[in-house]
Formats: C-alpha cells, structure tokens, sequence
C-alpha cells in the first residue's frame, strides 16, 4: 500500500551488566525512496520510555550520537543526571517495556535468561578449499545442557569493528540437546553492505571476539523469522513469512533480552 499508515518501530535491548537500549523510529511506506534524511526523519522523539525489573521502574532519556555520514542516531537509554531508580541488566530476570509516543502506549515484555550454555574454546585452523593461506576460520566447541529449550544468538568482532551477528545468528538446541559439538563460527556480516566472498572468512592476523547471547524463546522467533524475511527478499519461490515481535498495540520490532558471554582468540600471523 502506498498511504499505508505509520507504525512505530521498536529496536530495545537490554543485556546482562549494560543498560537498556531503545531506538524508535516510524515505519517508512514499502515503496519509500530511502535516504538519509528519510531515514533521520523518521526517529521518534519525546517519547516516554520506561523499563521495570519488577523491583523498580527507570525512566529512560533520549540522546543522540553523530554518524560519519553527518546524521544523527537517536535512542534511548539511562538517565545519567537521575541515577536513583537506574539499574543495568542482570541474569534470570524479567523486564517490562512501556514507551508513550503520541498519546498510544506500547509494551513488551522480555527476559535476561540463566546463563546456561558458553563456549569451552576457540581456535583457527586454515580455510579448506581456498588457495589463499591468508584466510582461516575459526572453530569453537560447546556444550548444550540437558533439555530443550536452550536458544542463542552470535556476534564476532574483529580487531577493534563492531559486533556484527552472523547470516544465520539464533539456533535452538533440538538436534543437539546435552551433547558437545564443534562448530565454524562464521564472521558477522553488515547487512547494509552487499557480502563478499572474502566476508566469510578470517585473516590472519586479526583479533576475533565470539559473543555468544542465551536468549529467551521470543527473541529467538523475532531473529530467526527477520533473519528468514532478510534472506527472502527477492526470491519468488521463497514461502511467506511474518516476522513475529513483542510489541503491543500493533509497533513493529520487538525487545530483546541477552545473557551475553565473550571470547576472544589472537591469530598469529
């Protein structure tokens, strides 16, 4: 529909030992011609943000950070000037998100999940089938816990870059429910930029930091089905999909919860 209506846009996170997130933006028409000004345009502002761990309730601020392009990116985070009720992430907690934007309430509901599931070890090895000896890839070996039901999400950073989740980022533990296994770890990807050959693949080198998130079952529906949607785009045999967020009142997104852990691994040249 090309006057389809606008509907706000939820990108909140909260992980264990950091603050909460939150960037809300409108929805842009399927046709839009986007641009940067487009896109800053559509940041929602003046909005009320608050977040409760059920103990106390946070009243987040708008702030905003420079990008190199000379745009702006507004969110919402922690009062620094008002740090009574502040709180930061922790583990096996819930939280509850309400935001007040232009006289509609939205809420979701999210949580921190048990730290149950972290990798044993990272290593490289050189990439098969390649003729560069410069290329490795990395491996790491974990352990699943008894039962199902154990969901993760993964980022890798290298040297000092963002992280950046992989193509594929969430799993479930059907198949590997209370084994160990090995896996490649894939390199994160920057899905505004096309992915190149080289893009999966390490260097010798580089500094590479794993963050592998436990995640509850709805965060883990939101990413896989958007990850499904984003790798669906302009494939006509592809089957129809909905991403499925948290988000009450008909918004878009979802808020997310992550019990994050870190590794790194040096790769010598």
């Amino acid at each position: 529909m090309h006057d389809a209506p606008d509907l706000l846009v939820v990108d909140a996170s909260i992980e264990n030992n950091k603050p909460p997130v939150v960037l809300l933006s409108k929805s842009l028409a399927y046709f839009s011609n986007i641009s940067p000004e487009i896109l800053a345009a559509s940041f929602v502002h003046d909005a009320v943000v608050t977040i409760s761990n059920g103990t106390r309730t946070q009243t987040l601020k708008e702030y905003s950070i420079d990008t190199t392009g000379g745009n702006k990116i507004y969110f919402y985070t922690i009062d620094t000037t008002n740090i009574v009720n502040t709180f930061l992430g922790s583990f096996n907690t819930s939280y509850n998100l309400k935001i007040i934007s232009n006289g509609n309430e939205y809420t979701a509901t999210t949580t921190i999940p048990v730290l149950a599931k972290k990798p044993d070890s990272l290593w490289w090895k050189p990439a098969p089938f390649v003729s560069d000896t410069n290329k490795v890839i990395v491996m790491t070996k974990a352990t699943d816990p008894p039962g199902l039901g154990n969901y993760v999400r993964y980022y890798t950073r290298k040297n000092n870059g963002p992280f950046l989740p992989g193509e594929n980022s969430v799993y479930d533990d059907q198949l590997i429910d209370g084994t160990t296994y090995e896996i490649p770890v894939m390199p994160g990807i920057d899905r505004n930029n096309k992915v190149k050959f080289e893009d999966n693949y390490f260097k010798r080198g580089d500094t590479v930091t794993l963050k592998l998130c436990n995640i509850d079952h709805v965060t883990y529906k939101f990413w896989s089905t958007m990850e499904f949607a984003y790798q669906s785009i302009g494939n006509p045999f592809a089957s129809p999909n909905k991403v499925l967020g948290n988000i009450s009142n008909g918004a878009l997104g979802a808020f997310c919860g992550y019990a994050a852990f870190y590794k790194t691994i040096i790769i010598p040249k």
